[in-house]
């Protein structure tokens, strides 16, 4: 699940947090028309904490998924966009995680959460409560990423305490990092040979972890990238789309983005209202 805004108000996390969170956004939308945000998959597991009226969310775009209510709502990694329906406003802080953030902030393998959305509380407990409360008497961005950054602080030092969180397999981060680093395009077979398993013993290994296979994760990957090129304020072409991010050509995006948004990348810059917003 991604932010419900593009661009936001960024912030990186303090320096002892950033192998487990990639960022903080802060967003304050309004005045748009009343839609439905898609919220595509990437490689961050992603919280979001509304500033105002509770978060609606759907795990599906256009296939009927029911609506839930979420003050704050926290997912782990996802194979297609969540739909996030909105009048037209938004105020909240998005936090996105790095699968190695879930067992050091949530107590948990990332794979726990995969294609799951919950309320914060039931990972965090009490200190999800606090947090909310914090952040919205908060009265600048600046004091809300300072607020996110103490208390997330204090869930790594919790979860540290606790014999059930373990570090993930050194190999199974590495192939995680080689991954990110190649957006995708990496034969995940070379992957697992230069790391001396075998290709399905990545997989596995990887899944356990990650709750996603290595070749779904690239898949993602890719997409993603191909979803900044998309997003942004003067956006390529398709075409060129297609090849800077990888795919063998466009009819290649199209089928990759129809599945991952339930949308044509015709019909989803169609609708998509908090394009350029912000």
């Amino acid at each position: 699940m991604e932010d419900p805004t593009a661009p936001g108000i960024g912030a990186r996390p303090a320096p002892v947090l950033r192998k487990y969170v990639d960022s903080y956004v802060g967003f304050d939308l309004r005045g748009l028309p009343t839609g439905v945000h898609c919220g595509p998959p990437s490689r961050a597991l992603t919280a979001v904490i509304s500033l105002s009226d509770p978060l609606e969310v759907a795990a599906g775009v256009d296939d009927g998924s029911p609506v839930s209510r979420f003050g704050s709502v926290a997912g782990g990694l996802m194979c297609r966009s969540v739909a996030i329906h909105h009048d037209g406003r938004q105020q909240g802080v998005q936090v996105s995680l790095t699968p190695l953030g879930a067992r050091a902030v949530y107590g948990m393998p990332a794979a726990e959460l995969a294609h799951r959305l919950v309320p914060l509380d039931e990972l965090l407990g009490a200190l999800a409560g606090e947090l909310v409360d914090r952040l919205r008497s908060a009265t600048t961005w600046a004091a809300r990423f300072t607020v996110l950054d103490e208390l997330l602080l204090r869930a790594v030092s919790r979860g540290a305490c606790d014999d059930h969180v373990r570090r993930i397999r050194p190999e199974v981060a590495e192939a995680w990092r080689r991954l990110v680093a190649a957006r995708g395009c990496v034969q995940v077979g070379a992957v697992a040979a230069e790391l001396g398993w075998s290709r399905r013993y990545l997989t596995e290994r990887f899944r356990g972890e990650v709750g996603l296979s290595p070749k779904t994760v690239a898949r993602v990957l890719r997409f993603e990238h191909a979803h900044e090129l998309a997003a942004a304020q003067d956006p390529l072409p398709w075409s060129d789309v297609a090849s800077a991010s990888g795919y063998a050509d466009q009819a290649h995006l199209v089928r990759d983005w129809s599945e991952f948004t339930g949308r044509s990348p015709t019909a989803w810059r169609r609708g998509e209202v908090l394009l350029g917003a912000g």
